[in-house]
């Protein structure tokens, strides 16, 4: 007996554990959102074709028409179980959707003498790719960017909020030059606004052109008919897509590549947000806020684990490798097609679903933190050998010998104090006004241009 599958059975944990964060994707790219599309499809090939004014292409009136279009907008969990018993019949998913369609035309008299039209010279591909731009374009638009947007909007209020928040920069590992909390929120964020703008910019391609993208069949059946600009009509402006007009039996994928690269350079960055977020907390620079109930670990009483981050890492790189492979693999075919690329789009919805349950869980970690200033402070406190920069740069403006070198011997690899060097600048031959600006200078206000920057967010506008 057929196991009934539930969230506790589901191989994967997309439809398991993490079921209900998924669910905003299900009505775009599970496999009765497939159908719908291609439902969809064949259904606007049909409405298009009664338009055409073909001779024998017997035309339907408006309330056909209604009745073809509620047959999407009504398309249900049992259209799409049906659909799948055809299929056991026909052992052809896209032939299973046209004849459920003409199962659905029978006693309507108008329809039903069109339905030989329904899939008229189209080749299975024709309903595919269009369907799965269609699905992407849904998927990316409704559920995708205004999930990276949630997750954008959270880095830009901590820029903000830890503008002025002075922080320890570490190069290598090491004390470097200070920066701000919020600078470094503000980096990421300038980052994954511009992988946002990249993502919302490709756009999907479709074709309707036939078994081999010459519209053979087409012109065998109507050779004087206008082929090209009646299916660009069709791809753009019913199914909201950009006509390719040269392809093969399948649209080449080059658009679904782009949109995938686009997509794991925006997880990349995410990647690595939650690695220096993940430092961060363990340096103590952010503390996290404790739930009741919750437990951080099954031994150690005192633990709050930065489990977000790093659930979020993981399902990035699950997510990043399904996404490479669907970017190498589509857009190459053996000549006019081979299947290999069917077996491997029935994958959409695993990648992105690993995606959307990253940026789920990298907005809750963002979410649960806390500044900490006085560890940031003490932190800066105990490295005064930072402002060795300053003091040979201005050393430099002013012709001091030998500037970087003094400040090597002085600093590299000793602990210094601000005693060390006040003494150092007070022997120094330049003007008092920059002696004075550098003798009121510390670790936590060598800042530059940090605080400015951070702020500057407050006044850009994203779309």
């Amino acid at each position: 007996m057929p196991t009934i599958l539930s969230t506790l059975n589901a191989l994967s944990p997309i439809d398991g554990r993490y079921a209900s964060k998924t669910d905003d994707l299900r009505p775009w790219l599970s496999e009765a959102a497939f159908m719908r599309q291609r439902v969809k499809v064949e259904v606007h090939w049909l409405i298009a074709l009664a338009h055409s004014k073909l001779p024998q292409m017997p035309s339907f009136d408006q309330t056909s028409e209604t009745y073809l279009l509620q047959l999407v907008e009504q398309f249900s969990e049992q259209d799409a179980k049906r659909i799948k018993e055809i299929e056991a019949v026909t052992n052809h998913d896209v032939k299973a959707v046209e004849y459920w369609l003409k199962e659905q035309v029978k006693g309507q008299d108008q329809l039903e003498k069109a339905s030989e039209f329904i899939h008229f010279a189209c080749t299975s591909e024709d309903i595919n790719n269009t369907s799965h731009g269609m699905m992407l374009n849904g998927s990316v638009h409704q559920v995708m960017l205004p999930k990276l947007e949630a997750l954008l909007d959270c880095l830009v209020n901590l820029a903000i909020d830890n503008a002025a928040i002075p922080m320890m920069s570490r190069t290598h590992g090491q004390p470097a030059s200070p920066t701000t909390l919020g600078k470094e929120m503000a980096n990421i964020a300038k980052r994954l606004e511009r992988s946002i703008e990249q993502i919302r910019a490709v756009q999907m391609f479709g074709k309707m052109n036939g078994a081999v993208g010459n519209y053979n069949a087409h012109v065998a059946a109507y050779p004087d008919f206008d082929w090209e600009s009646f299916c660009r009509a069709v791809v753009e402006d019913r199914l909201g897509l950009v006509f390719n007009p040269y392809t093969i039996q399948i649209e080449p994928h080059d658009a679904m590549a782009e949109l995938f690269d686009a997509f794991v350079r925006a997880n990349t960055i995410l990647l690595d947000m939650n690695r220096d977020i993940w430092g961060y907390i363990s340096l103590g620079y952010f503390k996290q806020k404790t739930k009741d109930g919750e437990i951080g670990s099954s031994t150690m009483p005192h633990k709050v684990n930065p489990i977000d981050f790093e659930n979020s890492e993981g399902n990035l790189g699950l997510a990043n490798a399904l996404l490479r492979h669907l970017s190498d693999k589509l857009p190459i075919s053996r000549w006019q097609r081979d299947l290999t690329d069917s077996t491997v789009l029935r994958n959409l919805g695993t990648a992105f679903g690993h995606t959307l349950i990253a940026y789920d869980s990298a907005i809750r970690g963002l979410l649960k933190l806390e500044t900490n200033p006085s560890c940031l402070a003490e932190d800066l406190d105990q490295s005064w050998e930072v402002l060795a920069e300053p003091i040979q740069t201005v050393m430099r403006r002013f012709g001091e010998p030998n500037p970087y070198e003094q400040l090597k011997t002085l600093t590299r690899g000793k602990n210094i104090t601000k005693e060390d060097l006040h003494t150092f600048i007070h022997q120094l031959d330049i003007p008092q006004d920059a002696r004075e600006r550098l003798l009121v200078m510390t670790p936590s206000n060598y800042l530059g241009k940090a605080i400015e920057l951070s702020l500057r967010l407050k006044n850009q506008t994203r779309k």
